[in-house]
This record gives C-alpha cells, structure tokens and sequence, in this order.
C-alpha cells in the first residue's frame, strides 16, 4: 500500500496541484506556480525515503510551499470583501448627482438619457462612466465558486503538516502514521482537486445546483477533518456532506461541462472523470459507514487500491486536464 500511496502522491505534488493552479486565473498565485517545483520535488523525494531527520526537512520544504498557497486565501479573501473608503463616501452623492443630470440633460452626443418610468431615466454614456468610477471596487464576490477556490487553497497545507510528521515518525495529535499517511493524499484530491472542480464547475453552470456543489464540497471536506478528532459518526457525516457535493459535480459535468467540449479528447475526459466519481465515492461512504456502524467494509489497503488510484487517475487528472482543454480552447 505504501508504494501506491507515494505513486498517488506523487501524482498530485508534481502534476495535479500545479495544473490546478493555472486554472484560477489569479496573478498572485503566479511567483508561487513559477516556483512549484522547489517545494514539490524534495516532498516527491522524501516520499520514498526511509523515515528520518532527512526526510522530514525535505518534508517540511514541501509544507513550505503548501503553506505559501494558504496565505494566499486570506489574502484573496480581503481583497474580495474591501471596499475602498472613498467609494464608501462618493457612491451614492456621486449617483445620485449622476441621474439628477441625465433628468435635465436632453438627448446629446455625449448622453443619453432615456425614459424608464414616468420620472426615472438611465443616465447614458458619460454618466454610466461616472456611476462605475464611484462603485464600491470589489475584486471579486463572496460567491459559493469563491469559497470553493478559497478552499482548495487552504487543503494542501493539511497535507503538508500530515507529510512532515509522517516522515519524521511522529504521531501528531495522537494519529498513528498510517492515518498520517493517507492524509496526505486524501487533502490533495478530495481537498484541493474537488474544492477547485467545483468551483470551475459552478462557475460555468448557473443554477443553484452549481451553488451548492461548490459549497458542500468545502463543507464536506471540513466535516471529515473534524471527524478525525471527534469520532467515527462525524466522520461519516463528513463523507455523507461530500459525496453529495461531488455527485453533484459528477452530474453537472456531465450533463452540462461535458456538452461544452468541442472536441471528443475533452468530452471523453470529462465524461471518464464524471463516471469515476459516482463509483470511487461510493467507497468513501461504504468505508465511512462501516467505520462507524462496525459493517463489513473494504481495509485500507483496498481502498487505496480502488478509491485513492480512482480518485487521482480518473478524477483529478482527467479533471485537470479537461478543465485546461477547456480554457486553452476559450482563450
């Protein structure tokens, strides 16, 4: 197990969070993209060492990286909730002087007012300018594709702290190494990959399916974190959260994602990764529910076999993929 785990691992350090990452579209992330593979190959390496000093400093410059990535959210986050002070106070006096001209201006070729109602008008050209001038500057909303963005650049730091004690031997916060283990690669796929195809996903269909796919991703993902510090119940609350979450990204992607694709390499990649997560998170919750209930379930070893290889190969990378098709085609 531990050889396919590292494979898996592997996968998701070197190719899936870096192709992931130039699917946001945000120039803040962009030094940290340039620069990947200083923190993404001594993690590789240290994957395959035996446990020691050695391989937890070549750890710890992994969880440097991941941790780069989480600064970035809060970052992301301020300037997605700022509102300039000056915009705060000229908006609405700045509006309003706006429409009271456009009502006493008649028709010219630098405005254009139009009757609406009995007594509002839409202010034309040079005064919509104005009206945009003065908005609140928002970068971004707080929208559910946000939080899901948000969300995977947070994910990878669990990864990152759950690698170093792995490979330094220690049992963080009394979780045996082979938890530790399976951490990492569970907070690479069903945390960054699925909060960031979400996202994409959400931002591409409108509708309220879209919208909740993006934000039970998130919140599953948190559940099944919290479940490992309260008990087996939680944790299958958390896997209950976000297999509907990613069914529902299942579904939207192939129904919708899917129709987009102008070409069959893309369409199939989609349809492949689509498939895939009906099945693989149909394990995560016959494993959940067994943990909790003491059901005959698959070990570990069998789902690393079957949900992590899924999960990676016919979810993350086909996703990945698809998704840059999809933008390279767009652009």
């Amino acid at each position: 197990m531990s050889v396919l785990v590292n494979v898996i691992v592997m996968l998701g350090m070197l190719v899936v969070v870096p192709a992931g990452l130039r699917l946001m579209d945000a120039a803040e992330l962009a030094s940290i993209r340039r620069i990947w593979p200083v923190f993404a190959v001594p993690g590789a390496v240290a994957l395959w060492l035996p446990r020691s000093t050695t391989a937890a400093v070549l750890a710890g410059l992994y969880a440097l990286g991941t941790l780069a990535l989480a600064v970035q959210a809060p970052r992301r986050l301020g300037r997605v909730l700022e509102v300039a002070p000056s915009a705060r106070r000229a908006g609405p006096a700045a509006s309003g002087a706006c429409n009271r001209k456009a009502e006493d201006r008649p028709r010219t070729g630098r405005t254009w007012a139009t009757p609406t109602t009995p007594r509002v008008r839409v202010p034309g050209v040079a005064g919509q300018a104005r009206l945009l001038k003065h908005a609140p500057a928002r970068t971004r909303s707080l929208a559910p594709a946000e939080v899901a963005q948000l969300t995977a650049l947070v994910t990878p730091s669990v990864a990152g702290l759950a690698l170093v004690a792995e490979r330094a031997g220690h049992e963080l916060f009394g979780f045996g190494l082979t938890v530790l283990a399976l951490t990492v690669p569970h907070f690479h796929f069903a945390g960054f990959t699925a909060a960031l195809v979400a996202g994409l996903v959400c931002r591409t269909t409108a509708g309220a399916a879209g919208r909740f796919a993006a934000l039970s991703v998130p919140l599953g993902t948190l559940l099944v974190l919290a479940g490992y510090f309260l008990d087996d119940w939680a944790e299958l609350l958390g896997a209950l959260v976000l297999t509907a979450g990613m069914w529902t990204v299942a579904l939207l992607t192939w129904r919708d994602v899917r129709a987009g694709g102008r070409d069959g390499v893309t369409r199939t990649l989609l349809a492949v990764s689509a498939a895939v997560l009906v099945a693989t998170m149909l394990l995560a919750l016959s494993w959940a529910l067994g943990e909790a209930t003491g059901l005959p379930h698959p070990n570990l070893t069998w789902m690393a076999a079957t949900h992590g290889l899924g999960n990676a190969l016919g979810f993350a990378l086909c996703s990945v993929l698809a998704w840059r098709r999809l933008k390279e085609t767009t652009a």
